[in-house]
């Protein structure tokens, strides 16, 4: 019996050269049109549906399955990757933040990607949250500029030490309401609109996901307020499913199949146990390895970021690809 499953991750997907944000680390729409390409003719491509029997061994995947998720809710999801995927007769599981697009608020890391996108000198950005760490370092009992640089300025894959350090600064290593303020005053000084407005800018909107549902295409649970799960107690985390269950059924998704991906990756044991109490079928984190639904938990199933695969219809079989066909 085939487990194995190459789950695709994706955000951005638009036409980066003539957006109004060129320098968002997005995937350029005719790369996702050949990547698309490539997918169908080197995997058999599968719906959530197909996935979750599968897991509950009602059915056998076929070889080389692949799954593409996308999350976010951005606008680029309905404008530019919807038709493709219709056209192509193809399935993609959708995760949005519930309260981005419901109540018009903007994610903090959607305003950390445009702060860094609207500033190329990141050395300022650095530089302009020292002066804020400066402004708030007594009332927050803060330590030190250098502390926090040192900790946090490791690189990784896709980004420098220096963005890793703006990204960790206003997403996580601060309390909440010092890093909204941080990225608040970012936001406004280096975009300049108002998060409402930004907000029907970025995202979808609930119509454009009753439409996408109503062609096939699955809706599952990216949390309410898109908290890293893992930073909450186990009644906020409550809160975010319910909340989260909620908007999916506004929507018109399943709340008897209904399936989620971590914000940022995070959780933790409370949150696979509320997710068993809640009857999740599927969640997948942000762990980069081929998804085996046999001896892998459903509940944390890995996945692919696109960058991981070709964006070339004639590309040959990649690492990735051998590692499935050769586990057999």
């Amino acid at each position: 019996m085939n487990s194995k499953v190459t789950v695709v991750m994706y955000h951005y997907v638009r036409d980066l050269e003539n957006s109004r944000f060129p320098e968002i680390k997005g995937l350029d729409i005719q790369l996702f049109k050949e990547q698309i390409a490539y997918l169908k003719s080197m995997y058999s491509i599968i719906t959530m549906e197909q996935l979750i029997e599968a897991a509950e061994g009602k059915i056998i995947l076929p070889d080389r399955a692949a799954l593409l998720t996308f999350d976010d809710a951005y606008i680029d999801h309905y404008t530019y990757v919807f038709p493709v995927l219709v056209e192509n007769e193809i399935q993609g599981s959708f995760f949005p933040p519930g309260k981005a697009i419901t109540e018009h608020t903007v994610l903090d890391v959607n305003k950390i990607h445009h702060i860094l996108a609207s500033c190329k000198d990141k050395h300022k950005l650095v530089d302009d949250i020292y002066e804020l760490l400066d402004q708030y370092r007594d009332k927050y009992n803060l330590n030190s500029n250098e502390y926090y640089y040192n900790k946090l300025a490791v690189p990784n894959r896709f980004d420098t030490g220096e963005v890793i350090f703006i990204k960790r600064m206003l997403q996580v290593e601060l309390q909440e309401e010092l890093r909204r303020k941080l990225s608040d005053f970012l936001f406004e000084k280096y975009v300049g609109m108002s998060e409402a407005s930004f907000s029907r800018e970025l995202y979808m909107s609930v119509e454009q996901i009753k439409i996408m549902k109503r062609f096939g295409m699955h809706i599952g649970s990216h949390g309410y307020d898109h908290y890293w799960l893992n930073s909450l107690s186990r009644e906020q985390q409550r809160f975010e499913i319910e909340k989260s269950i909620e908007f999916i059924k506004c929507v018109g998704g399943s709340t008897e199949s209904w399936t989620m991906c971590f914000p940022y990756g995070g959780f933790n044991e409370d949150t696979l146990e509320l997710l068993t109490e809640y009857k999740c079928k599927a969640a997948f984190s942000t762990n980069v390895d081929i998804a085996d639904i046999k001896n892998e938990n459903r509940l944390t199933l890995s996945r692919l970021d696109t960058n991981d695969l070709p964006k070339d219809r004639n590309a040959k079989e990649n690492t990735w690809l051998d590692k499935v066909v050769n586990s057999k």
